[in-house]
């Protein structure tokens, strides 16, 4: 806008807001005429100041209203604000462990998700609706899931199952296995979810049985699921010889709390030519047994071995292990026996992502749980905007903290 001076027919001067759109001058306000040099002058500062007026500038100096123009033209350019940040590192996790060789996107999408934000399917269409801009339905994701049930599991067992093994050599001769119950909130049994002795003490609820197998470290190795009246010591051996058919270990050490090592799975696991160790808590011994278990050196700051009568190994510890919890299968909103194994298959690897940025964590020595790193991952976001120079869009993250700095910088996240 400017103020421009027009001569009338009469002599006299109108003072008028202009405005040049399209190329042609177009009059916005008449402020007013006169003939006298001092009006004429006010009218012109009447002029400005009705400018600022219009543009929302008042009380502006120059420089403070051109630092109010960039600012408009920055903010008027903006197309999107998208958050990122857990794509960049557990999209890189993902793909580094293997997954992405399963080409649908949804299980991409449902994997780092379950890490994120664990909630119901719909609301987690709704999360990626609204922070990842993916279009679909709910039930498009139950197509999925069933989907992912018949054709997919056991290929997400195996990639997960083939990184841990490079991670170890390709020589993995020792397995920790965890079993634990999982329970719904119905009341009416079927031939899978089934009462039960529950660990969680929801004992008039149907439940079903989780049994894990794990590395040393927990990463994930194999999984079952079994009935809810299943008991727990009848589900070792057949998770053991699933994983052995796969993996094919030359010797295989077994670890297990000494509630699942009964007769009938010492007696198989010999047979087998597999080793064992047993495993118990410090609290559950005599007070003999604690003496010389303290005066002993630990295994690994929490654990001593001792030899047991029959030849075993005995390993007490003072901490259980959590590779089961890390799975964080809860809550399950499903009651379909194939969307419940395709929702625990996306907790397995799910779980598989964490433990590998747990590694990855410790190994560049950053000093963060996995936890606090993906809570950092939550606030990194991509702008996208055009600048009024060109038509040319920019993307660029939005890095200000240092713990934000911190994670990019050691994992090179790049956009």
């Amino acid at each position: 806008m400017f103020i421009r001076r027009k001569i009338n027919a009469s002599g006299s001067i109108s003072i008028q807001i202009m405005h040049k759109l399209n190329g042609k001058n177009k009059i916005i306000k008449v402020i007013g005429s006169s003939k006298i040099i001092e009006e004429i002058a006010l009218l012109h500062e009447a002029g400005l100041e009705e400018i600022k007026l219009l543009l929302g500038t008042v009380e502006l100096s120059f420089e403070e209203s051109k630092e109010q123009q960039f600012i408009d033209q920055f903010t008027q350019g903006i197309q999107k604000l998208s958050l990122v940040g857990p794509e960049l590192l557990l999209g890189k996790i993902f793909d580094e462990i293997g997954f992405n060789i399963i080409e649908d996107d949804l299980f991409r999408h449902l994997v780092i998700t379950r890490l994120v934000y664990p909630v119901s399917k719909l609301r987690t269409v709704d999360y990626l609706i609204k922070y990842k801009a993916v279009k679909l339905s709910v039930y498009s994701v139950y197509r999925y899931l069933d989907k992912l049930q018949k054709h997919q599991i056991e290929q997400v067992k195996n990639i997960s199952l083939t990184h841990t093994l490079k991670l170890f050599g390709n020589v993995m001769n020792i397995v920790f296995y965890d079993v634990t119950t999982l329970y719904f909130e119905v009341k009416d049994e079927d031939d899978f979810k089934r009462m039960g002795f529950s660990k969680d003490g929801k004992h008039q609820q149907p439940q079903i049985v989780l049994g894990l197998l794990v590395s040393q470290n927990g990463y994930p190795l194999d999984y079952d699921l079994f009935e809810g009246n299943k008991y727990e010591g009848d589900t070792l051996i057949p998770v053991v010889e699933h994983f052995v058919a796969k993996h094919k270990p030359e010797q295989l050490v077994v670890v297990a709390d000494a509630g699942l090592l009964s007769k009938a799975n010492i007696k198989a696991l010999v047979e087998k030519k597999y080793q064992y160790i047993l495993g118990a808590r410090i609290k559950n011994e005599t007070k003999t047994i604690i003496a010389q278990i303290l005066s002993l050196k630990l295994i690994d700051k929490q654990s001593v071995m001792l030899d047991n009568e029959d030849g075993s190994k005995l390993i007490i510890s003072y901490k259980k292990a959590r590779a089961i919890h890390d799975l964080q299968i809860r809550p399950i909103y499903h009651q379909l026996q194939r969307r419940i194994e395709a929702h625990i298959c996306i907790a397995f690897a799910a779980c598989k992502i964490y433990k590998e940025l747990e590694r990855q964590l410790k190994e560049k020595q950053i000093g963060k749980s996995p936890e606090q790193v993906i809570d950092i991952l939550k606030t990194i976001l991509k702008v996208e905007f055009k600048t009024p120079f060109s038509n040319k869009t920019y993307h660029e993250l939005i890095i200000n903290t240092e713990e934000q700095k911190l994670i990019v910088s050691n994992f090179n996240l790049k956009i």
